[in-house]
């Protein structure tokens, strides 16, 4: 296959893959696995997908910003709070048993998507109820924050999860947040791939490219669809991502 058939596939698939982790998560569950089929090494490949997610984040909190969807205070608070968990994530970022992160992966999203099935009030009024939930909000970032630097696929459901049922968020908020936390935890991650000469430039930028115009139209559909849209797509890609992780 010719490079410029390369670029434009990981081009077109990042896209994809921007799209789907604006508005639910699991785009990387597309990308690496693209990579590494194209013959990069699986180390080089999850270095290269973060310097797209790195961009996609950061155009996703531009877009936000602009649409006048912004809570910058409380972005870098929750941001911050993942940071530590991130750097000792970026640090320990080796290569995992695959078939049980596989499996593992797959068991949490089907857990998130019994969690969207309760009406948002109720699941609301339920994480109000319960005063622990304040006492978790620190270790439950910092975890997010150490997956994230050391795995990172599939942290997206994890965000929306910890914001939906420990911060009562909506879920247009949740996303808001999302995007500026993923751009946190991502910058030790891509240091840590950088300095450790674990990035091919060119996937990278094409993925990076698309993920971007990706994550720009999302936040659109977002904006313009409200909440509903959201939801829907959240579940179909847990669900699809889900049972490939489990069956596949």
């Amino acid at each position: 296959m010719s490079d410029i058939l390369i670029f434009f596939l990981l081009f077109f698939v990042g896209a994809v893959a921007g799209f789907m982790n604006v508005l639910a998560g699991g785009g990387s569950a597309l990308t690496v696995p693209l990579l590494v089929f194209l013959g990069y090494d699986p180390t080089v490949a999850n270095g290269s997908n973060r310097i797209a997610i790195l961009a996609e984040a950061a155009v996703g909190v531009a877009a936000f910003k602009k649409n006048k969807y912004s809570d910058f205070t409380m972005s870098w608070k929750l941001g911050l709070m993942t940071l530590p968990g991130a750097v000792l994530g970026a640090i320990y970022a080796v290569k995992v048993d695959d078939e049980l992160f596989m499996k593992l992966l797959g068991i949490v999203m089907v857990l998130v998507i019994v969690s969207l099935l309760f009406p948002k009030a109720k699941v609301l009024e339920h994480a109000k109820q319960h005063r622990w939930a304040g006492w978790l909000q620190w270790p439950v970032m910092f975890v997010i924050g150490f997956y994230g630097g050391f795995i990172q696929a599939g942290v997206g459901f994890m965000v929306m999860a910890c914001l939906t049922h420990l911060y009562s968020m909506d879920l247009m908020r949740v996303n808001m947040h999302k995007m500026f936390i993923t751009l946190v935890f991502t910058i030790p991650a891509v240091i840590f791939f950088t300095w450790t000469g674990n990035i091919d430039w060119f996937a990278a930028i094409a993925l990076a490219l698309g993920m971007s115009i990706g994550a720009w139209v999302a936040v659109k559909a977002a904006i313009t669809k409200g909440e509903g849209v959201i939801r829907v797509m959240l579940m179909v890609a847990l669900g699809i991502i889900a049972v490939k992780l489990l069956f596949f």
